[in-house]
């Protein structure tokens, strides 16, 4: 994937086409709850004009016609990154990165004439904060015209730094935590979605466990709020939307950190009983969907691991106890590779988690 970063030099002189825009007689703002912006993931409506997002995946899509275009929004700490698509060139990302305020991000300025796609995704996450969506400046005579039809699939993957994607765009032997080299599009689950057709959230956070986290909350703690940042009192309406697919990829941090900071520490059956109350309240939202739960590809999931073995034994407790049948284990193949899975890998995992969801859905 080739990518344009609109950042300093670069980023001064898209302001330049800028004047364009501000040249025209009349306010050019197309405002984000005009009904051809059509959003996914866990959004904030509760301005409909100044929609906030904060989870990484977070996507906005919308056509529109015309040879100019370019974004309003106020990254709230300044640290996010947006990937920025043109007709679906998934393989070309303009990448912008956060301005605090409101701001104008010129896109582009020189398309043919005719009718556009338009997709933004969050390529970071919650803790490097939200976002306000205000809409987009089109082009003179230019106008927002209606998305492709919404995916009829749809897969919600809960997940930590794995399923977010730290770290997957920077080279093997170099840091995981460049904030510009983290992105969920290129994520195991954002290409498991695309391969499958699937409309995709991720409700995931770097750091998160489900007993001990290198962040100050678990995931039963996170996994319901409409907010990504922190944890906090926001509360998500599972009602809102449903998938058809739920991928639980949990305990990598566990391993890191139950031996480490809890006192006493945790007995196989508690590590076993609290996998299986996070699958409880999973399949309390959502009656219906078929679950998948999984762990790798980071060191958690290497041979002799004795963590792949709480989760089948959490979900076999489960089965014999309820008789659920729409419930799975796949554990990743370990890589050898002791940091955050690079894009390749992620490329490789999606494949594997393509091929089990269609035998297993029939799609």
């Amino acid at each position: 994937m080739k990518s344009k970063l609109l950042t300093g030099s670069l980023f001064a002189a898209l302001l330049i086409g800028l004047g364009y825009f501000l040249s025209l007689p009349q306010d050019p703002l197309v405002k984000a709850n005009h009904e051809h912006f059509q959003y996914t993931g866990r959004i904030d409506f509760s301005t409909p004009e100044m929609p906030i997002f904060s989870w990484p995946g977070t996507m906005i899509q919308a056509g529109f016609t015309g040879r100019s275009i370019a974004l309003v929004m106020d990254d709230h700490y300044g640290m996010n990154y947006f990937n920025v698509f043109i007709d679906q060139d998934w393989d070309n990302p303009i990448v912008i990165k956060g301005v605090k305020g409101k701001r104008t991000y010129p896109i582009a300025d020189n398309l043919s004439e005719g009718e556009h796609l338009l997709t933004i995704t969050k390529r970071t996450e919650g803790e490097e904060g939200a976002t306000t969506f205000y809409g987009v400046l089109l082009a003179e005579g230019g106008e927002l015209t209606p998305p492709p039809p919404r995916p009829e699939r749809r897969i919600e993957f809960f997940g930590d730094s794995i399923t977010s994607g730290m770290g997957n765009e920077a080279p093997e032997d170099g840091p995981d935590d460049n904030k510009a080299e983290k992105n969920n599009f290129l994520a195991y689950g954002a290409i498991t979605a695309r391969n499958l057709d699937a409309e995709y959230v991720s409700t995931s956070q770097s750091g998160v466990g489900l007993m001990a986290s290198f962040v100050g909350f678990t995931m039963q703690d996170f996994y319901d709020q409409l907010s990504a940042i922190d944890n906090n009192n926001s509360k998500w309406d599972f009602n809102r939307w449903t998938p058809h697919v739920v991928v639980i990829n949990l305990f990598q941090n566990d391993s890191a950190l139950v031996e480490e900071r809890l006192d006493p520490v945790p007995t196989d059956e508690q590590r076993i009983a609290v996998y299986y109350d996070f699958v409880r309240r999973i399949r309390g939202h959502y009656p219906e969907a078929y679950i998948i739960c999984t762990l790798g590809t980071m060191d958690a999931s290497k041979p002799g691991s004795p963590w792949p073995g709480y989760i089948h034994s959490a979900v076999e407790q489960w089965k014999a106890e309820t008789d659920d049948q729409g419930i799975d284990v796949m554990i990743f193949e370990f890589k050898d590779f002791y940091k955050h899975p690079r894009v390749h890998h992620h490329r490789e995992n999606a494949e594997v988690l393509t091929a089990f969801i269609k035998e297993k859905m029939g799609w």
